[in-house]
């Protein structure tokens, strides 16, 4: 195959756009990811319950919907992938090589995110055949599938499955994927909330979730709010850039972005219904991280009526939950790929899966067989998450900021804003944000410690 397609395949890509529907599911879907089915109720519980939640709200309208907002109007208004976007509405060409951080975060972060995505595909398939139940021994059953050659297996279905959905382009691929998969997502979600919370005991895990103890808010909390608030958007990784090029002219970015905002809020907080109730139910303690979903919750599942069935259930919406958002990392290399070579869509899909999976071997390994292998206290995989979490992704979204509300002269009439809403918001890009997101990236690098 030529690497020059033809100008028909170039205009055709130019023209491929999300509804309106289409557009909000998929940006729902990237929000939506692994970490907060087991993060977010877990430091939830650990900072005081409600008293978080609510500081977490305030966090994500001071912080989140800012930069979400910014990254969608730089992506509409440039039309462009998540660098080339900065140029193309009026910005030097250094911003371009600035907005190229966010490409080799998503590039990065897409090769040992898909590793995890594999584990739950995994899991599903062992709860649905009652293979994960047949074993208590839930821990030993872990251990064993980290250190062969199978969580490399499962990533690549993982990588396969999202290359299948991203080959077929933003309408026919991505949009369509996310119309069926939220909302199934939110009927999961649903059923096993009910589930949960008629279990025996279930009233003491909603309690732990939701009374506020005020008593355990400060400093530490406030920082750990700002950077979830930052994180569970998927700002910072170009993600929402590159969506928000493919959105309509006539789409309303400020409701899109109240929209994204409170799906990612609804789904947070019916995890926190699940987990809670589940845990405080077989009493296991919510704050085990991986370990709280591979090992200590399908011992729960294991003990409950039906387990068998919820169980599979339970892992069928992490991996949708995954796969959503592996499939918005992926469009942004495969958006900048295709523009900056003339890349067919097909080409930009093969070879990026490809460099993906090899990088991510090391950082599979690095979870099992290699895990005695460290350079400065932390394994390949943590190395790679550091590297993009923690350093680029901050800086991506202070980036999104500065440009939006210092340099960008077209700003307003990109974002659809009534003049007193616009106001507030160049307020919160200019003087909140900026100051929000250097102290998320302080804290996550390691700068600022308690």
């Amino acid at each position: 195959m030529s690497s020059q397609p033809s100008q028909h395949n170039l205009s055709s890509e130019k023209k491929d756009r999300f509804s309106s529907s289409g557009f909000i599911f998929a940006a729902i879907g990237s929000a939506v990811g692994l970490g907060n089915m087991w993060k977010f109720p877990y430091i939830t519980g650990q900072y005081g319950g409600a008293a978080f939640f609510v500081l977490f709200i305030v966090c994500l309208i001071a912080i989140g919907l800012p930069v979400l907002l910014a990254e969608l109007t730089i992506g509409r208004g440039g039309r462009g992938n998540a660098s080339s976007s900065f140029v193309k509405v009026g910005g030097h060409k250094i911003w371009g090589g600035l907005g190229m951080l966010s490409v080799i975060a998503a590039f990065l972060i897409i090769s040992f995110y898909s590793i995890v995505a594999g584990w739950t595909l995994n899991y599903a398939v062992s709860a649905f055949s009652g293979k994960l139940f047949d074993n208590p021994d839930f821990t030993a059953q872990f251990n064993e599938f980290m250190s062969g050659n199978k969580p490399i297996m499962w990533q690549f279905v993982v990588l396969l499955l999202t290359g299948l959905v991203v080959i077929k382009g933003v309408s026919a691929g991505i949009e369509k994927f996310n119309k069926v998969l939220i909302p199934g997502l939110l009927i999961l979600l649903v059923v096993l909330m009910v589930r949960a919370l008629t279990l025996p005991g279930a009233g003491a895990g909603v309690s732990f979730f939701l009374n506020p103890d005020w008593s355990k808010l400060g400093a530490e909390s406030l920082l750990v709010a700002l950077g979830h608030a930052f994180f569970s958007l998927s700002l910072g990784m170009g993600a929402m850039l590159t969506y928000g090029s493919y959105v309509e002219k006539r789409q309303s970015l400020g409701a899109a972005t109240l929209a994204i905002g409170g799906g990612d809020l609804l789904y947070a907080f019916i995890a926190g219904l699940i987990i809670f109730p589940t845990t405080f139910s077989f009493g296991i303690n919510p704050a085990e991280g991986p370990g709280l979903v591979f090992i200590a919750l399908p011992a729960a599942f294991s003990a409950m009526p039906f387990g068998t069935l919820f169980g599979g259930l339970f892992f069928i919406l992490l991996a949708i939950a995954a796969l959503t958002s592996t499939v918005s990392l992926l469009e942004v290399p495969v958006a900048y790929t295709m523009e900056r070579w003339r890349w067919t869509r097909a080409k930009s899909v093969w070879i990026i899966l490809s460099l993906s999976f090899l990088l991510g071997i090391p950082s599979a390994l690095s979870l099992g067989v290699a895990s005695n292998i460290t350079l400065g206290g932390k394994g390949f995989f943590d190395w790679m998450d550091f590297i993009a979490s923690n350093l680029l992704l901050p800086l991506g979204g202070l980036i999104v900021t500065v440009f939006a509300g210092y340099f960008w002269k077209g700003v307003a009439e990109e974002a659809g804003l009534t003049a007193w809403w616009f106001r507030i918001w160049l307020f919160m890009l200019r003087f909140v944000a900026p100051i929000l997101v250097l102290f998320v990236f302080l804290h996550t690098s390691g700068v600022i410690k308690f």
